[in-house]
């Protein structure tokens, strides 16, 4: 089984703001620092979190289609690769208190 490529385009102003893409197919994945940067999910993507070395980080999908939304998880654990986190858990609720669902 082939894994796919993904390539990282950085924003030089604001840490921590990138964007994940696969070479082999149209996954865009934005990352946010939650801590550092404003984020409100966009309910026709899809959104996944990650927590390490007690950051918190949100994965949104960019134009979701069919065909790349299994790519996901596994654009994150590179991410957590590259940032040398590898220990990061993908979760899919956010982790910060203040937006925990009350049960």
């Amino acid at each position: 089984m082939l894994q796919n490529v993904y390539l990282l385009t950085t924003d030089s102003h604001i840490p921590c703001r990138d964007i994940i893409h696969s070479r082999d197919t149209e996954l865009k994945l934005r990352v946010i620092c939650l801590g550092s940067e404003k984020f409100e999910r966009d309910p026709d993507e899809i959104q996944l979190y990650g927590t390490a070395n007690g950051v918190n980080y949100a994965f949104e999908t960019m134009g979701v289609t069919s065909n790349n939304g299994l790519d996901v998880v596994e654009a994150i654990q590179w991410y957590a690769g590259y940032i040398n986190c590898p220990e990061l858990k993908i979760l899919t609720e956010d982790p910060r208190p203040d937006k925990r669902i009350a049960l």
